[in-house]
């Protein structure tokens, strides 16, 4: 089974937001993923079709590597997760000499795909 996987690190937005994005592709078709996240009207959306059509052209670059055929309608996503980054802590400043933290977080995507038998 030849499957391909496509990592994005530092991306700058909180892991919960794209996992609400990554819900709704895993173990779709690569084609309904794509057609999903192109119409999603989150901003999270955009960074996850990116790495799902660099995970595509992963699987079709080791086909031709190993000499095989692949139907891009045969690939699916085999799995797809959120893992949290370092996130970057900055104080702002708050009444009588205090100050507030405000944490900057980040995330890694990682997207792999997979060809149905």
């Amino acid at each position: 089974m030849l499957n391909a996987r496509a990592t994005k690190r530092y991306l700058r937005s909180s892991p919960r937001k794209m996992r609400l994005v990554i819900d709704l592709i895993r173990g779709k078709s690569a084609a309904q993923a794509l057609a999903t996240l192109k119409f999603s009207p989150k901003s999270a959306s955009k960074d996850a079709e990116m790495v799902l059509r660099s995970a595509i052209a992963n699987v079709m670059e080791k086909a031709t590597a190993a000499n095989e055929r692949v139907d891009e309608g045969k690939l699916f996503v085999s799995a797809a997760y959120v893992n949290q980054g370092p996130t970057a802590k900055r104080i702002s400043p708050a009444p009588m000499g205090r100050a507030y933290r405000i944490r900057k977080r980040s995330h890694h995507l990682t997207i792999e795909v997979s060809v149905a038998q």
